[in-house]
Protein backbone atom coordinates (compact mmCIF):
# COMPACT_ATOMS: atom_id res chain seq x y z
CA UNK A 1 0.00 0.00 0.00
CA UNK A 2 1.12 3.52 -0.76
CA UNK A 3 -0.12 7.02 0.00
CA UNK A 4 1.07 10.07 -1.90
CA UNK A 5 0.64 13.51 -0.32
CA UNK A 6 0.74 16.81 -2.18
CA UNK A 7 1.79 19.95 -0.32
CA UNK A 8 0.14 22.87 -2.10
CA UNK A 9 2.08 25.49 -0.18
CA UNK A 10 4.60 27.71 -1.95
CA UNK A 11 6.62 27.33 1.28
CA UNK A 12 8.30 23.96 0.93
CA UNK A 13 8.52 22.90 4.56
CA UNK A 14 6.04 25.21 6.27
CA UNK A 15 2.94 24.53 8.35
CA UNK A 16 1.15 22.53 5.67
CA UNK A 17 4.11 20.17 5.29
CA UNK A 18 4.22 19.80 9.08
CA UNK A 19 0.58 18.69 9.10
CA UNK A 20 1.10 16.31 6.19
CA UNK A 21 4.12 14.77 7.90
CA UNK A 22 2.08 14.09 11.04
CA UNK A 23 -0.35 12.06 8.91
CA UNK A 24 2.44 10.33 7.00
CA UNK A 25 4.15 9.34 10.26
CA UNK A 26 0.96 7.61 11.43
CA UNK A 27 0.75 5.76 8.11
CA UNK A 28 4.40 4.69 8.31
CA UNK A 29 3.78 3.26 11.79
CA UNK A 30 1.25 0.95 10.13
CA UNK A 31 3.71 -0.16 7.44
CA UNK A 32 2.25 1.95 4.64
CA UNK A 33 4.65 3.46 2.11
CA UNK A 34 4.39 7.23 1.79
CA UNK A 35 5.65 9.99 -0.45
CA UNK A 36 5.47 13.74 0.00
CA UNK A 37 5.36 15.87 -3.14
CA UNK A 38 6.11 19.57 -2.72
CA UNK A 39 4.24 21.44 -5.45
CA UNK A 40 6.62 24.37 -4.94
CA UNK A 41 9.52 22.40 -6.43
CA UNK A 42 8.31 22.10 -10.03
CA UNK A 43 6.25 24.25 -12.38
CA UNK A 44 2.54 23.45 -12.59
CA UNK A 45 -0.03 25.66 -14.26
CA UNK A 46 -3.78 25.52 -14.65
CA UNK A 47 -5.81 23.60 -17.19
CA UNK A 48 -6.05 25.22 -20.64
CA UNK A 49 -9.31 23.38 -21.47
CA UNK A 50 -7.96 21.93 -24.72
CA UNK A 51 -9.96 18.69 -24.15
CA UNK A 52 -7.19 16.61 -25.74
CA UNK A 53 -7.20 14.30 -22.70
CA UNK A 54 -10.85 13.55 -23.50
CA UNK A 55 -10.04 12.79 -27.12
CA UNK A 56 -6.87 10.75 -26.61
CA UNK A 57 -7.99 9.00 -23.40
CA UNK A 58 -4.40 7.95 -22.64
CA UNK A 59 -4.42 8.97 -18.96
CA UNK A 60 -2.15 11.89 -19.80
CA UNK A 61 -2.47 15.63 -20.08
CA UNK A 62 -1.62 16.94 -23.56
CA UNK A 63 0.32 19.82 -21.99
CA UNK A 64 3.76 18.42 -21.26
CA UNK A 65 5.84 21.44 -20.20
CA UNK A 66 5.20 21.03 -16.47
CA UNK A 67 4.82 18.37 -13.77
CA UNK A 68 1.12 17.46 -14.25
CA UNK A 69 1.74 14.08 -15.91
CA UNK A 70 4.31 13.16 -13.28
CA UNK A 71 1.72 13.90 -10.58
CA UNK A 72 -0.94 11.91 -12.43
CA UNK A 73 1.42 8.91 -12.45
CA UNK A 74 2.03 9.28 -8.72
CA UNK A 75 -1.72 9.33 -8.06
CA UNK A 76 -2.29 6.30 -10.28
CA UNK A 77 0.40 4.39 -8.37
CA UNK A 78 -1.06 5.17 -4.94
CA UNK A 79 -3.89 3.65 -2.93
CA UNK A 80 -4.42 6.89 -1.02
CA UNK A 81 -4.07 10.58 -1.87
CA UNK A 82 -3.61 13.44 0.59
CA UNK A 83 -4.09 17.04 -0.49
CA UNK A 84 -2.78 19.77 1.77
CA UNK A 85 -2.97 23.53 1.39
CA UNK A 86 -2.63 26.65 3.45
CA UNK A 87 -5.49 29.11 3.12
CA UNK A 88 -4.74 31.88 0.65
CA UNK A 89 -7.48 34.49 0.40
CA UNK A 90 -10.18 32.14 1.76
CA UNK A 91 -9.35 29.08 -0.39
CA UNK A 92 -6.58 26.76 -1.57
CA UNK A 93 -3.39 28.07 -3.15
CA UNK A 94 -3.13 28.47 -6.94
CA UNK A 95 -0.69 25.54 -6.93
CA UNK A 96 -3.24 23.24 -5.30
CA UNK A 97 -6.02 24.45 -7.59
CA UNK A 98 -3.84 23.76 -10.64
CA UNK A 99 -3.17 20.22 -9.37
CA UNK A 100 -6.88 19.61 -8.76
CA UNK A 101 -7.93 20.99 -12.14
CA UNK A 102 -5.30 19.23 -14.23
CA UNK A 103 -5.34 15.80 -12.59
CA UNK A 104 -9.10 15.88 -12.01
CA UNK A 105 -9.90 16.75 -15.60
CA UNK A 106 -7.66 13.96 -16.96
CA UNK A 107 -9.19 11.51 -14.48
CA UNK A 108 -12.76 12.32 -15.51
CA UNK A 109 -11.84 12.24 -19.21
CA UNK A 110 -10.45 8.73 -18.67
CA UNK A 111 -13.36 7.10 -16.85
CA UNK A 112 -12.53 8.45 -13.37
CA UNK A 113 -9.20 6.65 -13.19
CA UNK A 114 -8.70 7.46 -9.48
CA UNK A 115 -12.02 5.83 -8.55
CA UNK A 116 -12.09 4.05 -5.16
CA UNK A 117 -8.82 5.55 -3.94
CA UNK A 118 -8.84 6.85 -0.37
CA UNK A 119 -8.54 10.62 0.05
CA UNK A 120 -7.89 13.07 2.87
CA UNK A 121 -7.50 16.84 2.95
CA UNK A 122 -5.46 19.06 5.28
CA UNK A 123 -5.48 22.80 5.85
CA UNK A 124 -3.17 25.13 7.74
CA UNK A 125 -4.74 28.48 8.42
CA UNK A 126 -4.45 31.63 10.46
CA UNK A 127 -8.08 32.70 10.94
CA UNK A 128 -10.65 31.73 8.32
CA UNK A 129 -11.16 29.95 5.02
CA UNK A 130 -10.45 26.48 6.32
CA UNK A 131 -13.84 24.98 5.52
CA UNK A 132 -13.87 26.44 2.01
CA UNK A 133 -10.38 25.06 1.37
CA UNK A 134 -11.31 21.60 2.67
CA UNK A 135 -14.44 21.75 0.52
CA UNK A 136 -12.43 22.58 -2.62
CA UNK A 137 -10.09 19.63 -2.09
CA UNK A 138 -12.92 17.28 -1.15
CA UNK A 139 -14.71 18.13 -4.40
CA UNK A 140 -11.69 16.67 -6.22
CA UNK A 141 -12.19 13.40 -4.33
CA UNK A 142 -15.97 13.36 -4.77
CA UNK A 143 -15.85 14.17 -8.51
CA UNK A 144 -13.41 11.29 -8.95
CA UNK A 145 -15.59 8.77 -7.09
CA UNK A 146 -12.98 8.45 -4.32
CA UNK A 147 -13.66 7.76 -0.65
CA UNK A 148 -12.90 10.59 1.78
CA UNK A 149 -11.58 9.30 5.10
CA UNK A 150 -11.57 12.70 6.75
CA UNK A 151 -9.93 16.10 7.02
CA UNK A 152 -7.52 17.90 9.28
CA UNK A 153 -7.28 21.57 10.20
CA UNK A 154 -4.71 23.31 12.40
CA UNK A 155 -4.05 26.95 13.16
CA UNK A 156 -0.75 28.72 12.67
CA UNK A 157 0.76 31.51 10.61
CA UNK A 158 4.53 31.41 11.14
CA UNK A 159 6.42 28.22 10.39
CA UNK A 160 5.95 25.71 13.19
CA UNK A 161 2.98 27.43 14.83
CA UNK A 162 0.61 24.61 13.83
CA UNK A 163 2.47 22.33 16.25
CA UNK A 164 1.18 24.56 19.08
CA UNK A 165 -2.41 23.70 18.14
CA UNK A 166 -2.63 20.57 20.29
CA UNK A 167 -6.21 19.76 19.35
CA UNK A 168 -5.55 20.23 15.63
CA UNK A 169 -2.42 18.07 15.71
CA UNK A 170 -4.25 15.38 17.67
CA UNK A 171 -6.99 15.29 15.06
CA UNK A 172 -4.47 15.24 12.21
CA UNK A 173 -2.73 12.23 13.77
CA UNK A 174 -6.10 10.55 14.21
CA UNK A 175 -6.74 11.17 10.52
CA UNK A 176 -3.56 9.26 9.69
CA UNK A 177 -4.68 6.37 11.90
CA UNK A 178 -8.13 6.26 10.27
CA UNK A 179 -6.59 6.39 6.81
CA UNK A 180 -4.31 3.45 7.66
CA UNK A 181 -7.26 1.50 9.06
CA UNK A 182 -9.41 2.08 5.97
CA UNK A 183 -6.59 1.27 3.55
CA UNK A 184 -6.05 -2.04 5.35
CA UNK A 185 -9.80 -2.83 5.33
CA UNK A 186 -10.00 -2.17 1.61
CA UNK A 187 -7.05 -4.51 1.01
CA UNK A 188 -8.68 -7.38 2.97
Amino acid sequence: MKVVAFNGSPRKDGNTAILINHVLNELKKEGIDTELVQLSEKPLHGCIACDKCGVKKDQRCAVTDDAANEYIEKMLGADGIILGSPVYFQDVTPEMKALIDRTGYVSRANGRMFENKIGASLVALRRSGGICSIDTMNHFFLAGQMTIVGRGIAFGRKKGEVDKDDEGIGLVKLLGQRMAWLLKKVQE
